[in-house]
């Protein structure tokens, strides 16, 4: 099998070419991402605790999803194949946001994205991939933003930066 190609992108987020993933991290080039954030219609976040197995950050909790838009794939479409694929469901989405960080890996992989965040609402039980998620939980907003400040190293580095930047826009949009 072919490995998956990532989008390598300027600070604009214009195309530039296609690299293998794992180069990309190698070599630490921007790149298009997304993260999935969905909600219950309580307004608590859909927590994964990443697999044990994952090439970085595993154990760690994040976002609901998130991955890497193929090539003529919009982020939309992404966020719901990806969203199949780790956690089992499929709901609307919405774009939200996005921002550009860099973040180095102790086994010398660097994450440099323009991370897209994507919204949308479910209230179903997700049926995690094994190889994907280890764990899976609601979270309230508020309580998520206190554990994440109270202890940093159990979650990825982008969904930090994610909740650091944006919770406060993310409570308003769920209260819409």
């Amino acid at each position: 099998m072919q490995e998956e190609k990532v989008i390598l992108v300027d600070e604009l987020d214009n195309q530039l070419g296609l690299m293998p993933k794992m180069e990309a991290h190698l070599k630490g080039l921007l790149h298009r991402a997304f993260s999935v954030i969905i909600f219950n219609s309580e307004g608590k976040i859909l927590l994964q605790k990443r697999a044990s197995t994952k090439y970085h950050t595993p154990n760690l909790w994040s976002n609901t999803c998130c991955s890497h838009q193929r090539q003529h794939e919009n982020n939309i479409d992404a966020g719901k194949r990806r969203l199949k694929e780790e956690m089992g469901f499929v709901t609307d989405l919405q774009n939200f946001d996005s921002f550009i960080y860099k973040v180095k890996f102790p086994n010398g992989l660097t994450e440099h994205e323009n991370d897209h965040i994507i919204l949308g609402v479910y209230d179903g039980i997700p049926k995690p991939n094994p190889e994907e998620v280890d764990e899976w939980k609601w979270m309230c907003i508020n309580k998520l933003v206190v554990d994440m400040k109270n202890n940093p190293a159990n979650y990825t580095a982008w969904f930090r930066i994610i909740m650091d930047k944006y919770s406060q826009s993310l409570i308003k949009w769920k209260s819409q």
